[in-house]
C-alpha cells in the first residue's frame, strides 16, 4: 500500500517524487482525458480539452508533479505543439493571400478584430484581471495556442505564472463549442438559407473558393477561328491557367492524350479542360460549348493516376523543369497539395508529398512513378533534421528583445511566437531552397497531439488546486458569460456581414467562421450539413491566417494591458 500511495503522491526520498510518481500522475491524466474525448453528445465532443479537466480534477486532490518540472514539461509540450502546427499551416500561409480569398481573409480579421474588442470591453467594464480575460478569450473561441501565449507572455512580462488564464480557459471552453454551434444554427435561420440551392453552389465550387476549386469539363470546339490554333496559343488568347488533359477527334475516333503545348486543335475536336471554376465560361465561349462525353470508352487507351512524389531530388523543381510530357508522353492534369487541387501550370513547384494526376497509358505512367518516387514508405521515415534545427532558431528568435512605442519594457516572442514564426518560415520557403520538410500527416498529427497532451496535463495539475472554487462562485458564473458574448457575437455579426456583404455561400461561410474560432468540433458539425468540401476548403483556407492572428493579437492584448 505504501507504494502505491508514493506512486501517487511522490516517493519523498526522491527528488520532485521521483519519475515513477511524474511519469504516472502524468500518463494517467493523458489517459483518461484522451478516453473521455471519446465521448460525443449528437456528434459533438470536448476532444482533447477532457486532458486539461482531468489534470483539474487531479490538481484538485493534490495528486501533482514538482513544480519545477511541470513548468519544464508544459513548455516542451508547448514548443512541440505550436512547432507542429507552424510546419503545417506554413505551406499555406503565405499562398492563401493570392488564392484570391482576400475576401475570406478580411472576413476572418473582422471576427477576430470583434472578439477582441468585446474581450477588452469587458476587461474595462468589469474590471476583470487581464489575465482571466485572455483565459477566457482563450477558451470562447477554443485556441488552445492562445492559451500558451497568454501564459508564456505573462511569465515573460512579470515573471510570475497566472493560474487564472488557465481556469478562465477551463470554464469557457465547452461553450466555445457549443456556442459556435448554436450560433450556426441561427445564423441559418436568420439568413433564410435554401439549404439545396447553396449545396448546390458548393459542389461546383462557384463563389469565395473559386481560386482553391478545380473542375472538370469537357467542350465540343465549334469556332471556325481555333481550327490549326496550338494549346499554347489558346492559353495566350485567353490568359488563364488550364489543361488540355484529353482531344478526342469525331469521326477519325483519334483519342489523344499526350496533349502538349504544341497539339493542335481542329473543328468537331471534343477537349477535356481542367480550369477553376471561373474561367469555364471564357473558355466556352472562345472554343464552342460545354458537353457531356463518356470518357470512360476510352479505359483501354488511356488511364489516369495519382502518383505520390517521395522522392527528395524532385522537391522544389517545376513541372516545366521536370518536362514529363516530352519525356514520358504523359499529362500532368491536377496537383493536390494539402487537400486543395491546383491547376498543373509550368511554373508551380513540386514538393514532396504533392499529389499528381496522371494521364497516359499503363507503361509511361510505371515509369513517371519512378521517377516520382510514389512510395508511401519513402515517407513514413520522418525528417527529424528541420524539426530539432527549427527549434534551436525558433529558440534563439523568441529571447530577441523587440521595442514597442508605448511599452517601457523591452518585449519577446517568446517560446510560443519564436517557434511558431520559425515554423510558418521553413515550411513555407523550405521547397523553394530544396529543404525536405514533409513529414507524414499522421506523423505531423502525431507530434502535435504528443505536444498538446502533455500541455493541457500540465495546464491542468498546476491550475487544479483552486479551479472548483473558482467555477462554484459568482465570478465563475460571470465568466461563462463573458466566454458565450465572445464566442456567439463575432460568429453572429460575421454570418451577417459575410452574407450580405460579401456574398459568401453558407457552406462556405459557416466553414470559415469555424477557422475563424479555429474550432474543429464545429467544422465537423458543418461537415455532417453537407456533401460539399466547402466548409473543409474554407477551413483550411483562413485557418493559418487565424491561428497566426490569434496568437498575435492575445500576446499584444498581455502585453500592452498587462
Amino acid at each position: 500500500m505504501e507504494v502505491i500511495e508514493n506512486l501517487f503522491r511522490g516517493f519523498p526520498e526522491l527528488w520532485g517524487g521521483g519519475v515513477a510518481h511524474s511519469m504516472m500522475i502524468l500518463s494517467l491524466v493523458i489517459t483518461i482525458g484522451l478516453s473521455l474525448g471519446k465521448l460525443k453528445v449528437r456528434g459533438v465532443s470536448l476532444g482533447l480539452a477532457w486532458i486539461l479537466f482531468a489534470g483539474l480534477l487531479f490538481g484538485h486532490f493534490q495528486f501533482n508533479l514538482d513544480e519545477h518540472l511541470l513548468h519544464f514539461l508544459k513548455e516542451f509540450g508547448l514548443i512541440l505543439f505550436v512547432y507542429s502546427i507552424g510546419l503545417e499551416v506554413g505551406p499555406g500561409f503565405f499562398s492563401s493571400f493570392r488564392r484570391g480569398s482576400n475576401t475570406l481573409i478580411g472576413l476572418v480579421t473582422i471576427v477576430i478584430a470583434m472578439s477582441l474588442v468585446i474581450a477588452i470591453s469587458i476587461y474595462y467594464i468589469s474590471d476583470t484581471p487581464i489575465t482571466t480575460i485572455a483565459g477566457i478569450l482563450s477558451g470562447a473561441v477554443t485556441n488552445t495556442p492562445g492559451l500558451g501565449t497568454a501564459q508564456q507572455a505573462y511569465s515573460d512580462l512579470r515573471h510570475i505564472d497566472a493560474p487564472t488564464i488557465a481556469s478562465g480557459y477551463a470554464v469557457t471552453y465547452p461553450m466555445g463549442v457549443l456556442g459556435v454551434i448554436i450560433s450556426f444554427i441561427i445564423l441559418k435561420w436568420v439568413l433564410r438559407i435554401n439549404v439545396k440551392k447553396e449545396e448546390a453552389a458548393a459542389l461546383v465550387g462557384v463563389g469565395h473558393l473559386e481560386e482553391v476549386t478545380v473542375n472538370t469539363f469537357a467542350v465540343k470546339v465549334s469556332n471556325e477561328m481555333m481550327q490549326g490554333v496550338t494549346v499554347k496559343h489558346l492559353r495566350e488568347l485567353l490568359k488563364r491557367n488550364f489543361m488540355v488533359s484529353r482531344i478526342y477527334r469525331e469521326g477519325t475516333q483519334i483519342h489523344q492524350n499526350i496533349v502538349s503545348a504544341q497539339t493542335t486543335i481542329q473543328l468537331g475536336d471534343s477537349l477535356l479542360i481542367v480550369s477553376r471554376p471561373k474561367d469555364e465560361e471564357p473558355i466556352c465561349a472562345l472554343l464552342g460549348a460545354k458537353e457531356e462525353i463518356d470518357w470512360k470508352k476510352f479505359g483501354k487507351q488511356m488511364v489516369s493516376r495519382r502518383i505520390l512524389i517521395t522522392k527528395s531530388s524532385v522537391n522544389g523543381k517545376t513541372l516545366e523543369q521536370m518536362k514529363i510530357p516530352n519525356t514520358f508522353g504523359v499529362n500532368v492534369t491536377r496537383v493536390n497539395r494539402s487537400g486543395v487541387d491546383l491547376v498543373a501550370t509550368g511554373q508551380l513547384k513540386l514538393q514532396m508529398g504533392d499529389k499528381l494526376t496522371v494521364v497516359g497509358n499503363e507503361l509511361s505512367i510505371s515509369h513517371v512513378e519512378q521517377v516520382l518516387g510514389n512510395s508511401m514508405k519513402r515517407l513514413n521515415s520522418p525528417n527529424l533534421i528541420p524539426i530539432f534545427l527549427g527549434i534551436v532558431l525558433g529558440c534563439i528568435l523568441a529571447n530577441v528583445p523587440l521595442f514597442i512605442p508605448g511599452i517601457s519594457a523591452s518585449l519577446r516572442l517568446g517560446l510560443t511566437g519564436g517557434p511558431l514564426i520559425v515554423a510558418i518560415l521553413i515550411g513555407y520557403f523550405g521547397p523553394k531552397y530544396n529543404l525536405v520538410t514533409y513529414n507524414t500527416i499522421s506523423a505531423n498529427l502525431m507530434l502535435r497531439r504528443f505536444g498538446l497532451c502533455i500541455f493541457l496535463a500540465c495546464v491542468g495539475l498546476g491550475t487544479g488546486e483552486d479551479f472548483v472554487q473558482t467555477i462554484v462562485s459568482q465570478s465563475g458564473m460571470q465568466w461563462i458569460l463573458y466566454g458565450l458574448l465572445i464566442t456567439m457575437l463575432p460568429i453572429l455579426f460575421g454570418g451577417i456581414i459575410g452574407r450580405y456583404v460579401f456574398h459568401i455561400n453558407y457552406f462556405t461561410l459557416v466553414g470559415v467562421l469555424a477557422g475563424a474560432h479555429t474550432n474543429p468540433p464545429a467544422l465537423a458539425y458543418v461537415n455532417d450539413m453537407t456533401q460539399s468540401d466547402s466548409p473543409s476548403v474554407g477551413y483550411s483556407t483562413v485557418y493559418p491566417f487565424a491561428m497566426f492572428l490569434r496568437i498575435l493579437t492575445i500576446q499584444m492584448m498581455i502585453f500592452v494591458f498587462g
